[in-house]
């Protein structure tokens, strides 16, 4: 089992930039890929970004290429680095663990990860 605690999240002006941190502690990093998804009040939950450690291989969604970054320390901590924050990426963000499976396209998808964290708020001021 894997127990993951997200921080860093924030309330931020547009343009601005929040580092956020997830910490897991259970399992080693190499068994699962992590990601990061966001919700707001009334949507469903959508995946940002996630990534293999084992080998690196990352996945954006298309709204947050080139301003967000997912990095990992090969260890037990996976960062989103968030730049050039816009009101609308203002959510919950959640991290989460699942097995690590073939190509990027299930990893925007809640459905293929077990543990979750229990979030952390980021609001971004227009």
């Amino acid at each position: 089992e894997v127990q993951l605690v997200e921080s860093g999240g924030g309330l931020v002006q547009a343009g601005g930039s929040l580092r956020l941190s997830c910490a897991a502690s259970g399992s080693t990093f190499d068994d699962y890929a992590i990601g990061w998804f966001r919700q707001v009040p009334g949507k469903e939950r959508e995946g940002v970004s996630c990534i293999n450690s084992s080998d690196g291989i990352t996945w954006y969604r298309d709204s947050v290429k080139g301003r967000f970054t997912i990095s990992s320390d090969n260890k037990n901590t996976v960062y989103l680095q968030m730049n050039n924050l816009k009101p609308e990426d203002t959510a919950d963000y959640y991290c989460a663990a699942g097995p690590r499976r073939y190509g990027t396209s299930w990893m925007e998808s809640p459905l293929y990860f077990d543990y979750w964290g229990q979030g952390t708020q980021v609001t971004v001021s227009s």
